[in-house]
């Protein structure tokens, strides 16, 4: 449970209809496969004790005396086994049949949580056996003990800082104004839901929609355990569709019919990180609640999920199409808005021949489409210098032709050896002066074609650029309006592809997967035997690896140790873990120390959910201190050593 991990299951035992004992031995060997895979919330279906479909067996006092003492079975079971277990049976209080959960920690039963909404309508006739549930809790007793019975019971633990569960049963959540809304405001960030859902075509579509919507809606971890094998097929099949879903996202899921347990891990602190980053989420509640501590030890989980290694770029194929095709759309709507209300006679790009200029020129032709333009007031202008290959030349001519820009090209050497002649720069010292020397002269070029011609100069930095401060500070860090700004380079590169792909114009194409396989380098430093000498992933590190970092930092909150393991998950077949840590130092320190980049940004698009604006998303101070975050690194770094890297 390290870092906010907690390992949670979907239990549905093999079950026979109206054989408590039975079924709890049933489910006690569940719950020894569930700890057997360390799982520390595990969830059973609805009246699972007992069956759902028992009908009017629920009022035969032989039934009710036996799902008792089935309870009384499982929860001695549960004595040393460390979870939160909730299983569903009819219990009876005051005289009144209550369809419930039977919440049990290390061998005690900590609560009774009785159904809200008894259906009562098609297939479901409840109501003839089950009376609705209090909201408040009241005490009962039970076999001696006096128990907290109420649909408001939070289940607290320690062993996660801010671990907070709550329960609601099958039509609970099909309603319009379901329990969990209530529990999710008053503090609950994990919900489970026993259900006896049973399968109608199409069903399973709408019961994961509702799932998934729910955990996004509420900002929480949903555990959803359904009713299978075992139940009665008189009237209805049941097919057992375990959902586990976290913040809009199914972690986990059984398909209908094949009766299998699940097993994922939920994230209580980037649940716990969505909330406060979402101040309009409700944190009080006006309803009564108990808070009913459980106990579980707190250690390690042993992680099932997975993490995409770029979590900016979704994996699904068509969503991936989708997604690019709405940020060109993002990205070209900005740009037409800003040209139109500046009057802008042109637009004015540098062209390199690398992947962030080419993306701004896509984006620049189709803004001018939007506005019925012709494309040659689109100035793509080329400035050779000391590191400019042939072959990044020839794409950036061949691809401004193609697209019908207006090309110009600048050589900017001689101007550059002059600046360098009047304040002393020795052409031959490759340093930091001679490369942004260059990166200048181009922004100054730029800006007084913009000028020249009435337009305006279109950036072409992108957010890992602006995030590691790979920029030359009012060189290519400055433009009109940064089409480029919300987009991380490798969402850029599947950008370019999907614009490749779909062009329709084979020389186009051809051009465009060129610049895909050129290595990313500003070409400020003399090029090798004709190639490309300076490879900016081999000065700053991988672009897949920042980007990934980026993500779990600004957008979940994370602390660095957390950001690592998941990196070392994620890229484990790829990098080892010194170079992952090695790389990561470099993210944390230059993010830093580079923020009096970023605080002066010019305009640009927001396109997803993390953004470096300092009018937006990130209002951070530019000198802000970073050495807590170094310090944790140090700490990381420390612990790899003693387990020899």
């Amino acid at each position: 449970m390290q870092n906010g991990f907690i390992k949670v299951a979907a239990l549905t035992p093999h079950i026979r209809v109206a054989d408590p004992i039975y079924n709890a031995e049933r489910i006690c060997e569940c719950i020894d496969e569930a700890e057997a895979n360390k799982a520390k919330i595990m969830v059973f279906p609805e009246l699972c004790i007992t069956g759902y479909t028992c009908h009017d067996l629920f009022l035969q006092e032989r039934l009710l005396e036996e799902a008792k003492r089935a309870l009384m079975i499982i929860a001695a079971h549960t004595d040393g086994v460390d979870a939160l277990v909730f299983v569903g049976l009819p219990l009876e209080r005051e005289n009144r049949l209550y369809n419930v959960a039977a919440v049990i920690n290390c061998g005690e039963i900590m609560g009774f949580v009785p159904k809200t909404f008894i259906p009562a309508y098609g297939e479901y006739y409840e109501t003839r056996h089950f009376a609705a549930g209090n909201r408040i809790p009241v005490m009962m007793d039970f076999d001696g003990e006096e128990i907290p019975f109420g649909t408001n019971l939070l289940f607290t633990s320690d062993a996660i800082e801010g671990l907070c569960v709550a329960c609601e049963i099958c039509e609970d959540i099909w309603v319009a104004d379901p329990p969990s809304t209530a529990h999710a405001i008053a503090g609950a960030n994990v919900i489970v839901n026993l259900s006896a859902s049973n399968e109608i075509v199409g069903k399973d579509e709408y019961r994961k929609m509702l799932v998934e919507s729910t955990s996004a809606r509420l900002i929480c971890g949903y555990i959803y355990a359904n009713a299978a094998e075992g139940e009665s097929t008189q009237d209805v099949v049941f097919g057992g569709h375990n959902i586990i879903a976290e913040n809009g996202t199914v972690l986990a899921e059984v398909k209908k019919f094949t009766c299998e347990n699940i097993y994922t891990d939920l994230d209580i602190h980037r649940l716990r990180s969505e909330r406060r980053r979402m101040n309009s989420y409700a944190a009080v509640s006006d309803r009564e609640y108990m808070m009913v501590p459980f106990a579980i030890v707190r250690e390690e989980t042993v992680l099932n999920r997975t993490f995409a290694k770029q979590p900016f770029v979704p994996q699904n194929k068509e969503k991936r199409r989708i997604r690019c095709e709405e940020i060109l759309s993002i990205q070209s709507f900005g740009l037409k808005k800003r040209l139109a209300h500046t009057h802008a006679k042109t637009a004015v790009i540098g062209i390199s021949g690398g992947l962030d200029s080419t993306l701004a020129l896509l984006v620049t032709a189709k803004a001018f489409d939007l506005l019925g333009l012709d494309r040659k007031g689109i100035k793509a202008v080329t400035m050779p210098c000391f590191g400019t290959t042939d072959r990044t030349y020839d794409n950036a001519c061949r691809l401004s032709e193609i697209l019908g820009a207006d090309l110009m090209e600048v050589d900017i050497k001689e101007a550059v050896r002059i600046h360098f002649r009047d304040i002393g720069q020795d052409e031959s010292c490759h340093d930091v002066t001679y490369e942004n020397g260059q990166a200048r002269e181009r922004t100054q070029v730029l800006m007084d074609i913009a000028n020249k011609t009435g337009g305006l100069v279109i950036g072409t930095g992108d957010m890992s650029e602006l995030a590691l401060g790979w920029a030359t500070y009012n060189g290519d860090h400055m433009s009109m309006y940064g089409v480029n700004a919300g987009v991380p380079k490798t969402l850029v590169r599947h950008l370019v592809h999907f614009y490749a792909d779909t062009c329709g114009d084979d020389k186009l194409e051809k051009i465009l997967q060129d610049v895909l396989d050129t290595p990313v380098s500003p070409e400020l430093l003399p090029p090798e035997d004709g190639k490309i000498s300076q490879k900016t992933e081999d000065l700053v590190g991988p672009y897949e690896l920042h980007d990934f970092f980026l993500y779990y930092m600004l957008r979940c909150g994370f602390s660095p140790m957390k950001v690592f393991r998941l990196a070392l998950s994620a890229f484990a077949e790829d990098y080892d873990a010194e170079t992952i840590y090695h790389w990561l130092e470099t993210f944390y320190r230059r993010f830093f120390a580079q923020q009096f980049k970023r605080s002066c940004l010019p305009d640009g698009p927001k396109v997803g959910s993390v953004a470096v604006s300092p009018r937006g998303d990130l209002r951070m101070p530019s000198d802000a201190c970073g050495d807590i975050w170094l310090e944790e690194l140090e700490e990381l770094h420390v612990i790899l050593g003693n387990l020899g890297g």
